[in-house]
């Protein structure tokens, strides 16, 4: 059979046909696609031409379309659905494509062309996206180390495929890591508190592991894990969170601390062989940030006022356990559980109450495509003649205001063995006007599965994800530029999540939560008390959640503000988690960091040193929500002005001129404090 990546696919939107891709097609892919996108460069290096915008950039963008086809689903894949195949090839193409990569980037010939045309740019008769284009690829060639001399790139080659190798090595130690911590219980009355759907998801996962009779809690990605807040079994709670924490440091096969140790001082080494002090101030460059100087102020700014406020939750959980009879001190696996009768106490509901309303696909159709509709004309149908890679998952076609067809969206909701932990958005087309394509896009998160027949019934973290996930959605199929680099979600790291952040508005916006919040069993709407509750508690415990996330990006820059000197062994590298968390006042027993560094899969991945992102994106957020609030909420002119400013622009502008060509003025911290009852310092 023809290889289905050689050529587009024939299906709607190039869509991928999944239903043609087997294991066996890829590397032949690769390989293919690696050779013809270096023949393509070959062209443009060898042509006696002058080297102009056309002939050199525009040809650049043309070229790797094979590669790009196969990398997009396979890497797509190896996140959604793996396999023991999909991971050796991991392993073994992680290094070639690297080497592949620096190939086209320490080109000296072909980078010669560029700076060729970007010191000319001034003169050049092009339009602005075209003039960013040359800017950001040339700043793309130096960062890679275009300017190097030769025995110096063959350093930075060499260093690029051993990080290419070990963050492979990374992230498939921490799912198997976690797909093999699973906890096993065999008595059902340890798992005393937990619902009739959390007990059947349980022996399910049992007996998907051939572990009959039993049950299994699978593991999330984050520390904190969610039975955490129902169980009744403080042992049991205990067991979970330090299973949970241990994970990657604890010996064995999937031990971490090694490949961190590694990752980190080749980091800091490349840092500064590109002339940088250290691997975050080589990072941040990029970024709308821009220093670490910045990053560290706000952090620091926002960390004490997080501190001070989860001391306080803290002793209020504390007077809960002794009002309770309770002889002890409170500990990290008692954070969730005491939090909900806090909870229940000072609002009378915990978050229990909300499940039987919050049924999965009608959050989805009444709730996140419903604001969709509202806010920007969507309308969406499902595509069930369009092949998947996965029973569970589904296909949508969106429809623009006008009727015409914008995107096509992929829905891949449910935790499986073969997927990694967390919730993502991807695209396996992204919209170009050069290449005329059209964008396909995809979310996925990791809601457990219930039983065959039972509803899927969601928390209300998983409706703000389901939300958030398809804010990014939506930049994707909103794009509206020329180029491939800047389509979509192809902007900074601290701005990227700014989109998504803004769409978590609409899931307890009350006319949306009205139109989706309904009883799986009887339909009947949520009682307008108990919407009530769920607003009035929505700082409610933003000590603990602003700590935790503070306490994992400070690591995050710790790590990488280090000299390769100063960079821990193996056998210090927890060690030097502690400390960090002590020098920066945030460590506090209680109240562990989202991810500790040895699963911290974000910043062994592609947000290094960028962790900062999500708050740093919230402060614009939050300023977002308040323009909506000014300008009457939830009105297609404000969908379609957002649309039209920033969402539909992709990186084909600064990100920060975008932002304030829709806000119309420079961003404020303000909203986000009072937003997380944090108070300016």
């Amino acid at each position: 059979m023809a290889n289905p990546f050689f050529q587009d696919s024939s299906l709607y939107f190039n869509y991928p046909p999944f239903d043609k891709i087997t294991n066996a097609h890829y590397a032949p892919a690769f390989d293919k696609g690696m050779a013809t996108q270096l023949a393509e460069i070959a062209s443009i290096t060898e042509s006696s031409a002058a080297a102009t915008f056309e002939n050199t950039f525009v040809a650049m963008e043309r070229s790797g379309q094979t590669l790009s086809r196969v990398a997009r689903v396979f890497f797509a894949l190896s996140s959604a659905d793996t396999n023991d195949d999909i991971e050796k090839l991991r392993a073994e193409y992680a290094p070639k494509l690297s080497a592949h990569s620096d190939e086209i980037l320490l080109n000296s010939e072909l980078f010669a062309r560029v700076k060729s045309v970007y010191d000319q740019l001034d003169s050049l008769d092009l339009d602005d996206e075209s003039k960013r284009l040359v800017n950001e690829t040339y700043k793309d060639f130096v960062g890679a180390g275009a300017e190097l001399n030769e025995q110096d790139k063959e350093k930075l080659k060499a260093m690029n495929a051993e990080l290419a190798t070990l963050s492979t090595t990374f992230s498939q130690n921490v799912k198997k890591e976690v797909n093999g911590k699973a906890i096993v219980v065999d008595n059902k009355s340890e798992l005393s508190g937990l619902s009739d759907g959390q007990l059947a998801s349980a022996l399910e996962a049992a007996k998907s592991r051939e572990l009959e009779g039993k049950y299994v809690i699978p593991l999330l990605n984050t520390s904190q894990q969610p039975t955490m807040s129902s169980l009744t079994d403080r042992s049991m709670r205990e067991r979970i969170l330090k299973t949970s924490l241990t994970r990657g440091s604890s010996g064995g096969e999937f031990d971490n601390t090694e490949v961190v140790s590694k990752v980190m001082k080749l980091r800091a080494e490349r840092a500064q062989l590109l002339g940088y002090p250290n691997h975050a101030a080589m990072t941040l460059v990029n970024q709308t940030a821009q220093t670490v100087e910045a990053v560290n102020q706000r952090l620091a700014t926002l960390a004490p006022p997080a501190v001070a406020n989860a001391k306080k939750e803290a002793a209020d959980l504390q007077a809960m356990i002794n009002s309770q009879g309770g002889d002890f001190k409170l500990e990290a696996w008692d954070w969730d559980f005491y939090t909900e009768k806090v909870r229940a106490q000072r609002y009378n509901f915990d978050e229990s109450q909300l499940k039987p309303y919050l049924e999965m696909n009608n959050v989805l159709v009444n709730g996140v495509f419903y604001a969709a509709e509202k806010v920007y004309g969507l309308t969406f149908k499902e595509r069930p003649d369009l092949p998947t890679y996965h029973p569970d998952v589904k296909v949508w076609e969106v429809f623009d205001a006008d009727g015409s067809t914008l995107a096509l969206f992929i829905e891949d909701f449910y935790a499986r063995q073969s997927k990694r932990g967390g919730a993502w958005m991807n695209a396996y087309v992204p919209q170009s006007g050069l290449m005329e394509t059209q964008p396909v896009v995809a979310n996925h998160l990791n809601v457990p599965k219930p039983p065959e027949g039972e509803p899927t019934l969601l928390t209300w973290d998983e409706v703000t994800t389901m939300f958030h996930e398809f804010g990014h959605a939506l930049h994707g199929m909103f794009s509206d530029v020329k180029y491939p680099s800047f389509s979509g979600t192809s902007v900074p790291r601290d701005f990227v999540e700014y989109p998504s952040q803004v769409n978590e508005m609409w899931a307890d916006w009350p006319e949306v939560l009205a139109n989706y919040a309904k009883h799986n069993e009887t339909g009947e709407p949520m009682p307008r008390e108990l919407l009530d509750k769920v607003l009035a508690s929505s700082k409610f415990n933003q000590g603990y959640a602003t700590t935790e996330y503070l306490a994992a990006s400070l690591l995050d820059q710790a790590w990488h503000q280090l000299t390769p000197e100063q960079v821990p062994s193996a056998d210090n590298v927890v060690e030097f988690e502690v400390n960090a968390l002590k020098k920066a006042g945030i460590q506090l027993d209680e109240v562990p960091p989202r991810y500790r560094t040895t699963y911290f899969s974000h910043i062994l991945g592609g947000y290094s040193a960028g962790y900062y992102s999500y708050i740093w994106s919230e402060v614009l957020d939050a300023d977002s929500v308040e323009w909506f609030k000014e300008n009457g909420g939830m009105k297609r002119a404000n969908g379609d002005h957002f649309r039209k400013t920033l969402l539909s622009r992709g990186g084909a502008e600064e990100a920060m001129t975008l932002f304030k060509k829709f806000r119309g003025a420079e961003p404020n911290i303000q909203p986000l404090l009072e937003r997380k009852g944090l108070t300016a310092k």
